[in-house]
């Protein structure tokens, strides 16, 4: 028994436990809705995850290190419309336009971090105050403009039909690989590298860090600053996906974000949690979301408070199942 507890741990049980859960869900869809199985419905529940989840990965980050981060959602619609408007006036290639997002995004979450990290003010009063400020910023700035997709280059415009490969209905896009490879980096470094394992110790034990020599201040700036590109990233996925771009682009975001992260299996107070489960994550909260859209007797309310109740659920199970952990590690010892 001890053997078996000392190679188990509980995010384990976690990602099991989320993977049979989606499975269950997508059985319960199957079962209310008509040709549930739509290539139409699986391309836009994979494209709307593709958008969701690189926020979700940058918010993964930062919540491991027992910070949050409620700017997100501000940050993609600075991004995506911003880009926007500069390809516009200068129609770059992918790649330029690809550092200007990354670019745009680590920018503001550098001023998070600087706040937080080094201002040592609690990163929700910070967030949710440049939440508003980045919004703020982005309504001065359109002066009431869209922007188009006529404005826009004809390979930003053409991004969100472009199939790499296909899987029987389903067709796997650019994006939704794009989103997927950013998954696998981040998944791998937290993994692999002793540099990313630091957002882990700072979350886990922030007194043990700094005694261990870990700077934490300088892990909490980073994790706000890849927060932000991550961001930036999804900014530029969502300015291909819909090309007509307001100031009310990315809107709630923050709150599918931390739902796809806790309901994940990131642990809400720092120290613990997996990419892979971040993906599960996401791939539950938006496969809820679209399938409520088709499902038409459940109201619009209802599809937000249903999030709401996601991630207090999330929260709940996720501390059961710790305290459970270390209660039985005691009873075997």
């Amino acid at each position: 028994m001890n053997v078996l507890l000392r190679n188990f741990h509980p995010q384990t049980l976690r990602v099991i436990t989320l993977a049979v859960v989606l499975l269950l869900v997508i059985v319960f869809f199957v079962s209310q809705i008509d040709n549930y199985f739509s290539p139409r419905t699986l391309n836009r529940i994979a494209s709307s995850a593709a958008v969701i989840l690189p926020i979700a990965i940058g918010q993964a980050i930062v919540v491991m290190t027992r910070n949050i981060d409620l700017s997100v959602g501000s940050l993609v619609g600075i991004t995506a419309y911003v880009t926007g408007d500069i390809l516009a006036y200068a129609p770059f290639g992918p790649f330029l336009t690809l550092f200007i997002a990354l670019s745009i995004g680590a920018l503001c979450g550098a001023f998070n971090g600087v706040l937080v990290a080094y201002g040592r003010v609690p990163s929700i009063i910070v967030t949710l105050g440049t939440l508003a400020l980045f919004r703020t910023f982005l309504v001065e700035y359109s002066e009431a403009r869209t922007i188009t997709t006529d404005s826009l280059p004809k390979w930003v415009v053409e991004l969100p039909q472009t199939t790499l490969f296909s899987v029987g209905v389903l067709e796997v896009r650019v994006m939704v690989i794009v989103a997927l490879v950013a998954a696998l980096i981040f998944s791998l470094a937290l993994w692999k590298l002793r540099a990313a394992r630091k957002f882990y110790a700072v979350g886990s034990n922030p007194d043990a860090a700094i005694m261990a020599g870990i700077n934490s201040e300088r892990v909490v700036f980073t994790a706000f600053v890849l927060s932000g590109m991550l961001a930036g990233l999804a900014g530029l996925i969502f300015l291909a996906r819909f090309g007509n771009i307001t100031v009310v682009a990315g809107l709630g975001f923050e709150l599918k974000s931390i739902a796809a992260v806790v309901v994940g299996g990131v642990n809400i107070f720092g120290g613990s949690g997996t990419i892979l489960g971040v993906v599960l994550g996401t791939l539950l909260v938006d496969t809820i979301d679209n399938s409520l859209i088709r499902w038409a007797i459940v109201s619009e309310f209802w599809r937000e408070a249903l999030l709401g109740i996601l991630i207090m659920t999330a929260v709940a199970v996720d501390t059961f199942m710790a305290r459970s952990y270390v209660q039985l590690r005691k009873l075997v010892a």
